[in-house]
């Protein structure tokens, strides 16, 4: 246990890091090539996505049970399918202020550590989801290989889900962690988001 606790602590570190760390936006410029790496690359060199996706596995540790695998997979299916929407040129409103809005209520979700019945986290996390893949779909057709980006982005975004539960299993047993992380999540999205109006 105290192995596994340790393990925890340095995982966490190691993302509030990530926070400092003066990553930029997610989606400011275009990768010169588009392919599988640059796709595997992309959401860990962006704080809206990082943080976003690490959160949503945090809270879904939170939530326990059945969440740890649905919260996620909601996350990765719908952000797919608002891709597709973004490669296609359908329009959504407000797209990078909703990615940074994402940021905060999932930070805020993980330092109250709120619990609820499944339909409305799925829901919530099913609807930013969206907007985090219309961002990256946006990109795509620049791409010289674009279904390549498109699957490698899908699997960072599963690993930080991962990175996330594996974080909040650990650290169970120290929920005020967790929560001080979830803080830091939120305020860095209340500054994506005032940066992004500003």
């Amino acid at each position: 246990m105290g192995l596994q606790m340790t393990q925890g602590v340095q995982i966490f570190l190691g993302f509030l890091a990530l926070i400092v760390s003066g990553a930029a936006f997610a989606h400011v410029g275009v990768h010169p090539d588009g392919g599988l790496a640059a796709g595997l690359a992309h959401p860990f060199m962006g704080l809206d996505h990082l943080l976003a996706m690490v959160a949503v596995g945090i809270w879904a540790a939170q939530l326990g049970g059945r969440y740890r695998l649905i919260l996620p997979a909601a996350f990765v299916a719908t952000m797919a399918a608002g891709a597709v929407a973004g490669t296609h040129g359908i329009a959504l409103p407000q797209v990078e202020s909703m990615v940074a809005l994402s940021v905060l209520v999932l930070g805020l979700l993980v330092a109250l550590a709120v619990s609820a019945k499944w339909y409305w986290p799925v829901a919530l996390v099913a609807l930013f989801a969206l907007f985090h893949g219309h961002a990256h779909g946006g990109e795509m057709p620049a791409f010289s290989s674009p279904w390549l980006y498109f699957a490698g982005f899908l699997a960072a975004t599963a690993a930080l889900h991962a990175i996330g539960v594996a974080a909040g299993v650990a650290l169970q047993a120290r929920p005020g962690i967790l929560r001080a992380g979830g803080t830091a999540i939120g305020l860095a999205g209340s500054w994506l988001l005032l940066a992004g109006l500003a």
